[in-house]
């Protein structure tokens, strides 16, 4: 049974329309690139997505392109906020006065994978880019669940890292959707591409199939 079926869908937002006649159906343990232009709809498609997804009780998680994090709390407690809705309001406060060694040792090594480890009592505003960037993957690493959405989820780190990170997605989720912006990382971490252009998807094709020809023209004028 698909994740997701799209048949000739028109998705936007505040009365305007993104992409027209969508059709896009996804299957559990697919890990699908959304490639294509800055404004070409990669982000209002994973949104279109992930709520499409949490609306049906799948366990989601989510690397938003903003980050959205909370800048004057530490790594440890933005990462733990990937399962607040599962802890009771009183734990979290005791957690936030001081750190809980249960939640410190489950979030460690998660931190440890995407080399972020020595940060992890680091307010947030004082990090880097791509620290906080990583911070953002930890806490959606720290969430799980069976399908991880991704919007840039690399854009920040250099390639190396973000080979690390693009493995990790694979280890750790059954199912992987995420719009990229690196050509080479998303054909070797992905099994499937998706183009955007003129609010259309015009490519939808396995990853080692599809012509670098094709993807290029994803970013002609």
């Amino acid at each position: 049974m698909s994740l997701i079926s799209l048949t000739r869908e028109t998705i936007g937002w505040k009365a305007r329309d993104v992409l027209v006649d969508i059709d896009l159906h996804v299957e559990p343990g697919e890990r699908i690139a959304f490639l294509g232009r800055s404004g070409s709809g990669k982000s209002t498609l994973i949104t279109h997505l992930y709520r499409r997804l949490t609306a049906a009780g799948k366990a989601v998680s989510l690397i938003p392109q903003d980050h959205a994090l909370v800048p004057p709390l530490s790594v440890f407690h933005n990462v733990y906020m990937g399962q607040l809705d599962r802890r009771s309001t009183f734990y979290s406060i005791a957690n936030l006065i001081k750190p809980l060694k249960k939640e410190v040792g489950d979030i460690r090594p998660i931190l440890s994978e995407i080399s972020l480890e020595p940060e992890i009592f680091q307010s947030v505003e004082k990090l880097s880019g791509g620290q906080k960037q990583r911070t953002a993957i930890a806490r959606a690493f720290f969430r799980g669940g069976e399908i991880i959405l991704g919007d840039e989820p690399v854009s920040a780190i250099d390639e190396k890292q973000s080979a690390r990170v693009l493995e990790a997605i694979r280890s750790r989720f059954q199912t992987a959707l995420l719009a990229l912006h690196n050509v080479d990382l998303a054909r070797t971490y992905c099994d499937r591409i998706i183009g955007l252009k003129g609010n259309k998807i015009v490519i939808d094709a396995p990853a080692k199939s599809i012509e670098r020809a094709d993807i290029d023209s994803l970013y002609a004028a």
